[in-house]
């Protein structure tokens, strides 16, 4: 089937084009170069102008036509940064994929390790130092809880700085196996026999301990400067029940792996001055409401969980990080009888056509930040030819 030129027109894009009613772009694009007068360094800067220009005609695009109805229609790049809301599906999907071949059939629990509030002033100013030290410091204090019984544990352990209203609450949320790798290769459980992982409060006070520490190292005369304010409360070690099975723990994942700090769906509303979002409020038992801020405090706020380059968000530890799952992992789910899933080859991504809703999309051209050529633009018969 020859593909008909559809109309360049708005009504057109909006078919083609399937995004939020309301977008972190949005306000973006409201607060215009304001954005720089919100102290944000150049880093912060960069990422969200490319949040800003994600599938929008500033970063290029291609031309899809329908092997269905033969419709042609246009996609915008995306920035595929890993803070754009509208960039994080495939990648997440991809993880999970991964983690479903690691699985083992052992009890695995979820725990979340907090920073408190003290904290902040030096998350804001040196970000990767304070969240290096969290990663280091919670996996040092499952360690001291395994060692006594002489097994390799292991953990992944996934990054999130907000809490609902977006302010900064750094904290870790970690899938632990319940048990360990023994010298010999063997699996064994942890003592509870899957019941609970380690005392909480034990953990709590161990990992406020190993963080002070490190951080003392770290910073000595920042140390000093909070110290009394990083003592003076216990800190918030949170211990899930076990999950029902392996598979629940890739599910449970996909909602924590790369989510960031808001989603364009909790945006309600943007006018000309103010940003409507919707929040859960944990202190009232999740219930829903709704918070209003201009859009450079939105914005400000934001920027506040956009990571230091480079800054590893998930990272793997013990029996589940990359070396030893390269060495050892086969042997070890072939001991446990794991039916290990085969990895099915990769097939290239067909999106589903807008308008028939049943017909595959091809890309038949690609174009720059000046736009669709112009054969698609309206052009004679003549200039489609000529580009074949």
């Amino acid at each position: 089937m020859q593909p008909q030129i559809a109309a360049h027109t708005e009504s057109s894009r909006k078919a083609c084009i399937e995004r939020s009613r309301n977008e972190v772009a949005d306000v973006l694009r409201k607060l215009g170069n304001k954005v720089e007068g919100l102290g944000l360094n150049t880093w912060q800067l960069r990422v969200l102008s490319a949040i800003r220009k994600c599938r929008t005609a500033e970063l290029g695009g291609h031309i899809d036509a329908c092997d269905g109805c033969g419709n042609l229609s246009i996609s915008y790049n995306s920035c595929r940064n890993r803070h754009c809301p509208k960039c994080q599906g495939k990648n997440r999907e991809d993880w999970i994929q991964a983690r479903a071949h690691e699985l083992l059939p052992v009890p695995y629990f979820h725990v979340v390790f907090t920073l408190p509030d003290a904290i902040n002033s030096l998350a804001i100013h040196q970000p990767k130092i304070v969240y290096d030290t969290l990663f280091e410091a919670t996996w040092e204090t499952l360690q001291t809880f395994s060692k006594a019984k002489e097994t390799q544990m292991g953990m992944i352990a996934v990054l999130h700085t907000w809490g609902q209203q977006l302010s900064l609450h750094p904290h870790l949320h970690c899938i632990v196996p319940g048990g360990g790798v023994t010298k010999k290769g063997e699996w064994q459980n942890c003592r509870t026999n899957g019941k609970f992982l380690f005392p909480v409060k034990a953990l709590s006070k161990v990992f406020r301990a190993k963080y002070c520490q490190k951080l003392k190292a770290k910073e000595p005369i920042k140390y000093e400067q909070i110290r009394q304010a990083l003592w003076q409360k216990p800190w918030v070690v949170f211990a899930k029940k076990p999950f029902g099975s392996p598979q629940s723990v890739v599910e449970y994942l996909g909602r924590y792996s790369h989510k960031i700090a808001i989603s364009n769906h909790r945006i309600k509303s943007i006018d000309d001055k103010n940003v409507t979002f919707d929040y859960k409020d944990y202190r009232m038992a999740g219930v829903k409401k709704q918070m209003t801020l201009t859009h450079g405090e939105f914005i400000r706020r934001f920027s506040l969980h956009i990571l230091p380059k480079r800054l590893v968000k998930i990272r793997h530890y013990g029996f589940l990080s990359s070396t030893w799952k390269r060495q050892k992992l086969k042997v070890l789910q072939e001991k446990l009888k794991v039916m290990v899933l085969e990895k099915v080859e990769k097939k290239p991504f067909l999106p589903k056509c807008p308008c028939c809703k049943t017909g595959n999309l091809h890309r038949i051209a690609v174009f720059d930040q000046r736009g669709p050529p112009a054969w698609y633009l309206g052009g004679s018969q003549k200039s489609v030819s000529g580009k074949g």
